[in-house]
């Protein structure tokens, strides 16, 4: 009888330990990893795609269009990303009375999608911004840019994101947890460098400075990027059991982690491309070697990405080590090329962006709160000062170049929110969906004020407080210029096309006893290492390459039925 129930015992638990692991091992179904879409649903999705491309690309035509007209009745006192925002709500208006009454349904068309922005917009402007900067005087001020662009982002970010907490606590505005006030504040921190250096070059202010709020206005887009990034991962993990202090270290590793892991990667891989193109000569190849060139911009986004960084970061900083070193081992054709590709890239990106924020008026579910709007925009000018004026304060104790009060008063004033508050502001995974539309609106608005009112406001003030340089511009006859892309276009850089050989190099660089800290270490070991020494055959080589590409071009010209010979003398 004892065995039996021993038996009876043994069954029993047999039989619930094989339930218990039969329970355990059932493998849940696998996500397929692609929708799959067959017949009329993957006809339909492929149609709407189609519309969608078609869509966005005319709102860009339309856009250049405007930006030339701009150029050339030379209305130059009106900044680029005004007049493409105005014409953006103009398109929507128009959309939106279409739609009214039901002559079209462009509603899936006209809808900003984040995803596509920080696959396929930002990516290349922030490459180009990266590629685009004169390294000496970045390099030079590296600890003053940092210094703005890190502390001075966290300052902004912490100021308006515990504003709006408080004020939320206080029930005179809307309530946002701890977590959803700073994701707020950080990405309402990223300033848009395009007007900021516009008026700068207005002023023709001293290099170093224009260099010192360049380079912070493109590092303060990253910063913001993985500010955010940082808040949305604290919402997304459960704090509830966690003090505030834990909360903070915890936030400040994360950001750590993801600002120098994917500077350093993006680093890394600037310098892996310019060893590739230094040892496998491309140069007589220039479609190969453009093709590795973009490969490698693009590289770097998408391992940081896919890696859990901050593809960002990594595509800012391997834009400026690709631009230092890499640049130099292409051929003068490819040199040429890299640098006005990435500027019509970055500048359609730029503009499609502008385009759609003021499309969004109309495409957009809003949720509006007057007060909200309003202690938000007080907020963000509060947090600008303190970023601006206390870390300018400080750092003219230890600069030759001191940053005057008006200057201070102009880099405050022209703070402007653009493209990047805009996307992370939809890109927010806020619960409930009024939440992450008060989110979406206020940002919208804030973008909207900065650009329209400040943006516009930047010439009466240059004219304010700036009356003697306005005169002698005006005895000089100089028209002070807003517009970026004539500026662009009608320049290519001198340090973007330098090639020296071994003992040029050595007599411009390496002889010179002025040279301190990085720019020496650079100077002796880094670029010799990095950087092809080119012989005189090298030299030669590309002369004949471009004299011939520009031969062949001119014969096609005067071969052409509009060309002739009188036309040329008429010319000379």
């Amino acid at each position: 009888m004892f065995s039996n129930a021993t038996h009876e015992v043994l069954n029993v638990t047999l039989h619930t330990t094989l339930s218990v692991t039969t329970k355990l091992v059932v493998p849940t179904p696998a996500k397929p990893i692609l929708p799959v879409q067959t017949g009329v649903q993957a006809q339909q999705e492929e149609q709407s795609s189609g519309m969608t491309i078609f869509f966005s690309l005319l709102v860009l035509a339309i856009c250049i269009i405007l930006v030339h007209l701009l150029i050339k009745y030379r209305l130059h006192f009106l900044p680029e990303s005004v007049a493409v925002v105005s014409l953006g709500i103009l398109m929507g208006a128009f959309i939106k009375i279409i739609e009214s009454q039901k002559l079209a349904n462009w509603k899936e068309e006209e809808m900003f999608r984040p995803n596509m922005f920080f696959l396929l917009l930002l990516p290349p402007i922030i490459f180009e911004s990266g590629y685009s900067l004169h390294k000496g005087n970045f390099f030079q001020n590296i600890g003053s840019i940092t210094l703005f662009s890190v502390f001075g982002t966290a300052i902004s970010a912490f100021i308006v994101g515990g504003g709006i907490y408080f004020l939320g606590q206080a029930e005179v505005i809307y309530k946002l947890n701890m977590t959803d006030s700073f994701a707020f504040g950080s990405l309402i921190s990223a300033v848009d460098p395009v007007a900021t250096i516009a008026i700068f070059n207005a002023l023709n202010v001293d290099p170093v400075l224009n260099m010192l709020v360049f380079g912070e206005s493109i590092l303060n887009d990253a910063v913001s990027i993985v500010l955010t990034n940082t808040a949305e991962g604290l919402t997304r993990e459960n704090m509830s059991d966690v003090s505030g202090w834990q909360t903070f270290l915890q936030a400040l590793g994360y950001f750590l982690k993801m600002f120098f892991g994917s500077a350093a990667l993006g680093t890394l891989t600037g310098l892996i491309s310019a060893l590739v193109l230094k040892h496998i000569d491309l140069r007589k190849t220039p479609s190969l070697e453009f093709g590795m060139m973009i490969i490698f911009a693009y590289l770097p986004y998408g391992l940081a990405e896919g890696i859990s960084l901050s593809g960002i970061m990594a595509i800012l900083f391997s834009g400026i080590v690709m631009s230092h070193y890499t640049h130099h081992n292409l051929s003068p054709v490819t040199q040429i090329l890299m640098q006005q590709t990435l500027r019509a890239v970055a500048f359609m990106c730029e503009t499609c962006v502008f385009a759609f924020l003021g499309l969004s008026i109309f495409s957009f579910p809003h949720k509006f709160e007057m007060s909200f709007v309003i202690w938000c925009i007080v907020l963000v000018l509060f947090g600008r000062a303190v970023n601006i004026f206390p870390l300018s304060y400080l750092l003219n104790f230890f600069r030759d170049h001191k940053i005057t009060p008006k200057m201070m008063f102009i880099m405050w004033f022209s703070g402007l929110r653009g493209a990047i508050p805009y996307a992370l502001s939809l890109h927010l995974g806020l619960e409930p969906i009024e939440k992450r539309q008060l989110i979406g609106t206020t940002t919208i608005i804030i973008v909207l004020f900065t650009i329209l009112l400040l943006g516009g406001g930047t010439m009466p003030l240059i004219r304010l407080i700036d009356i003697e340089d306005s005169k002698a511009r005006r005895r000089n006859k100089k028209d002070i210029n807003l517009s970026k892309t004539e500026k662009m276009g009608n320049t290519i850089e001198s340090e973007h096309l330098s090639e020296l050989t071994e003992e040029e190099y050595e007599a411009h660089y390496i002889k010179r006893q002025d040279l301190k800290g990085f720019m020496w270490l650079d100077a002796r070991y880094l670029n010799p290492f990095f950087t092809r020494r080119l012989t005189q055959e090298d030299l030669h080589h590309g002369r004949i390459q471009m004299k011939s590409l520009t031969n062949k071009w001119y014969e096609e010209v005067r071969q052409g039925p509009s060309g002739s010979e009188d036309d040329e003398q008429e010319l000379l």
